[in-house]
Formats: C-alpha cells, structure tokens, sequence
C-alpha cells in the first residue's frame, strides 16, 4: 500500500478522536485549529535546563563554531539551488520527501518505519538544541511540544519572544544556529556509524548478487517484477555484483527491449527514460547487494547490521538535508533570521529587514518553482 494511504487513515482517525474528545483536549494542552493539532507541554523544560546547565561553556563555544559553519552551510546550500536552475527540467534540486510516498519529481524515496524514525531524530534534536542554547543564554522557554499540520509531524520550542528579541545579537544567533548545527552533527554520527557497521558485514557475509528492493510506480518494472527478486543477468551479461549491474544498466536507451533474468525466471521490458538522464533507460528498480551468511551457526542476529545501515542512512541524509535546508536565507527559516541578525551588524534593522525580505521571496520562488517542475 501507498504510503500516502497510511497518512490518510491516520489522518482521519486522529481528527474524528480530537473532534469527539474537543471539550477535554484543553485539559491537556492539546489546541485544535484545523488543519493544525498542536499539543503544548512545559514538563520537558527542567530536562532541557538539566542538559543545558551541564557545561554553559561548551555549549557556547560548540554555538560560536556553529555559527561559522552556518554561514558556510548557508552559502553552499544558496549556491546548489540556484546553479541547479539550467537543469532544473531534467533534476530539480528542491523536491518534497515524505516518508513511505513516492513524490512525483522527487528521486528519493524514503520507506516509511525508517522514514518516520530519521524524521523524529531530525524534530527531537533540531528543537531540543534550540531550547538548550535558549536556556544558555537566559531566554525563558513558553512551552514544548508536537504538531500536526494535516498530516505532516511536527515539534516546535517555543521560547519567549520579547527575551528573545531582547537578546545580545551573538546570543541570538547561537540560538537560531543551534537546531540545524545540531542535524548535522548527528549526521556526521550517523555516516560515521553506517561506516562501521557496512565494515563488519563483510566479516559475517559473502556477496551474492544484486536484490530488487523496490519497484517504482508505473515504470516498466511495475507489475513485472517482484521486490525480492535476485537479479542473475540482464540481455546475457551476468550480474554478480554491484559494479557488473551498474555498469550493464547505464548502457541502455529509452525504448530498447531488455530481457531481465531473475531467480524467479525471465522477463521482457521496454525501458522509458530516466527521470535523471533523459538519454538512458530506466528500468524503474531499486537494487542493492544481495548477501547469503558465511556461517549459518550465528542465526540471525548479524542480520541486524543491515538494518541498522539502512536506519542510519535515512537518519543521515535527512538530518543532513533538513538541516541544511532551515539554513537557506529565507525567512521565517533559521537562515533568514540569521542573515537579518548578521546585516543588522553594519546596517539599521529598518535596511536589513527589506534585504532579507526581497532574499526570502527571490529564493522561495526558486523553491516553489523547482518543486513544480518537479511535480509536472
């Protein structure tokens, strides 16, 4: 099933619920505002305090260094969506990723049990940092809690807004910085650990070919071949590992008539083009390395690292993205307020705002626009 139907249900489900129990939601700082349900609590601010109050200088120094590497990340996100505008008919730069949803224009997807873990790795830690280099900097915090925005998840801290406001420039700042500094830190963990794990594979497993994970949606695979299916040659040309299947696969056209052979027999396809590369084949599959254990007597349990790569992977890339993302200049993004805080330092708040306005506006609709492509 589509993911998207997964979304739906939860959706509906949720709302009927809130809907009947409206009258005692209050009771537990639960607001309703369709299509926004947003729950507020401020039972996690002592645990925040706790974190935050462990060592003040690390936290303002690890922030000083972040706010450095802010400003890089900035412009080198900046910089890839707009040089990605010439070919932005063939690979946009910007699309939308939902978890377990195959997004028309988007090259990625995302499974949804490792979607939706990386995706609460990506809220948990980006809003907590915010709240713990608030409370470094003596800014109160309203409130904590989640959101659900039709049936997209959010979190959010809330810290007070005329503290905040009020704050030395460099304190504000740190603030900001904190959330997406905080995503790509734990991506670097997290590659740092798939690192490790796809190392100790090869000590309990020995490669064996390549696996179908997945079929795109209406491709020329799409009712013809199986996820699970091992793929043993392709036209004659043997398959036995990742570089044989990469190698045999990108030198095919749109339109040739391909004979696929699996360990479940054998198929014909009629390649169409690659949403990335026009001029090639696409086959519409997804596939990795498929590995048999080297040592039955262990059991299960080494099979444990794949999925622990494939979990890190996704906690990876969208820390990684998501963080780099809230760093574009565009306001009400982290990047935007910071931009406005750093121009205000030779200019008047009154100069800077409109800067940063006609920015925000110039770089959504590069956003917007690359998203549509996508979508067309």
């Amino acid at each position: 099933m589509n993911g998207i139907y997964y979304y739906l249900i939860a959706f509906i489900c949720i709302w009927i619920l809130a809907l009947i129990f409206r009258n005692k939601l209050d009771d537990y700082g639960i607001e309703m505002n369709f299509p926004i349900l947003m729950w507020k609590t401020q039972r996690l601010r002592g645990l925040i305090s706790r974190i935050s109050n462990f060592s003040p200088r690390f936290w303002r120094w690890f922030m000083n260094v972040g706010i450095v590497v802010a400003f890089i990340a900035m412009i080198f996100i900046t910089w890839t969506i707009i040089s990605s505008l010439p070919s932005v008919f063939e690979t946009p730069a910007v699309s939308i990723v939902i978890p377990g949803v195959e997004v028309p224009g988007s090259s990625i997807y995302i499974p949804l049990g490792y979607g939706l873990l990386a995706l609460a790795t990506v809220l948990v830690v980006h809003e907590f940092s915010h709240g713990i280099q608030a409370v470094g900097e003596k800014i109160s915090i309203k409130s904590i809690g989640l959101l659900l925005f039709a049936i997209l998840p959010g979190a959010f801290v809330e810290p007070d807004e005329d503290e905040l406001k009020n704050a030395p420039k460099i304190s504000r700042l740190r603030v900001y910085a904190a959330g997406s500094i905080a995503n790509i830190s734990l991506a670097l963990i997290a590659i740092l650990l798939v690192s490790l794990f796809s190392a100790a594979i090869p000590t309990y497993f020995a490669e064996d070919g390549i696996a179908i994970n997945r079929i795109v949606s209406d491709s020329p695979s799409d009712g013809i071949l199986k996820e699970g299916m091992i793929l043993e040659a392709i036209d004659g040309h043997e398959i036995t590992n990742s570089t044989d299947y990469s190698e045999v696969v990108s030198s095919y056209h749109p339109g040739d008539n391909v004979t696929v052979q699996t360990n479940d027999g054998s198929y014909t396809l009629t390649l169409s083009k690659n949403p990335n590369n026009e001029s090639r084949g696409f086959f519409g599959i997804q596939a990795s390395k498929h590995f048999e254990l080297i040592n039955d007597s262990l059991g299960p349990v080494p099979w444990i690292l794949f999925e622990l790569v494939e979990l890190f992977q996704w906690v990876f890339m969208l820390n990684l993205g998501i963080g780099l993302f809230n760093l574009l200049p565009i306001k009400p993004l982290d990047g935007g307020h910071m931009l406005e805080i750093l121009l205000t330092y030779k200019m008047s708040e009154s100069t800077a705002k409109p800067i940063v306005n006609a920015i925000s506006g110039v770089m959504g609709i590069i956003i917007v626009f690359s998203i549509i492509v996508g979508f067309i």
